[in-house]
């Protein structure tokens, strides 16, 4: 599978603006690992192979432990994840996949009992951004592990 446009170069001032705001969430409410966490559920569930192999290096270099990283999938059935950061997955799941229904108020209070409104907003805007990541990254075909030098994600020992 090789990748089908180089939209960084045929969208240059785009991709410069996106990435600034992607990079904006480093100064966030929310913790690293959460952030971790979060960029790997939604790649996860928008069958993101690059954003999934990127993101496991990132949090594999962040400290993450393996074992945690193989829970992400199963986070509900984990005792791996303390309530803030199922309470962040369980946001992630439900902005990523958005019920017809939209938010219910008790999924919304649930979360909401765990996070701060400017963490619930900062999450949010962090769901914005890796959703709209995996779309790029899945309707071009971005290879996984193609940009591991470059980042820096050759460092995580994975490969």
């Amino acid at each position: 599978m090789t990748q089908r446009i180089a939209y960084q170069k045929q969208s240059p001032e785009l991709f410069k603006k996106f990435l600034e705001f992607s990079l904006a969430h480093n100064e966030s409410s929310i913790e690293r690992s959460t952030r971790d966490l979060v960029d790997i559920r939604a790649s996860q569930i928008n069958g993101c192979a690059f954003c999934v192999d990127m993101h496991i290096k990132e949090a594999t270099i962040h400290g993450e432990r393996p074992l945690r990283l193989h829970h992400v999938a199963i986070w509900r059935e984990s005792t791996l994840f303390s309530l803030r950061e199922r309470a962040a997955l369980e946001w992630t799941e439900i902005l990523t996949r958005i019920p017809a229904e939209g938010v219910s108020d008790e999924i919304y209070e649930h979360v909401r009992s765990h996070l701060s409104e400017k963490e619930l907003s900062d999450l949010t805007f962090l769901v914005m951004a890796i959703n709209a990541w995996n779309r790029i990254s899945v309707g071009f075909r971005a290879v996984p592990g193609s940009y591991d030098k470059v980042y820096g994600l050759d460092k995580s020992g994975l490969s």
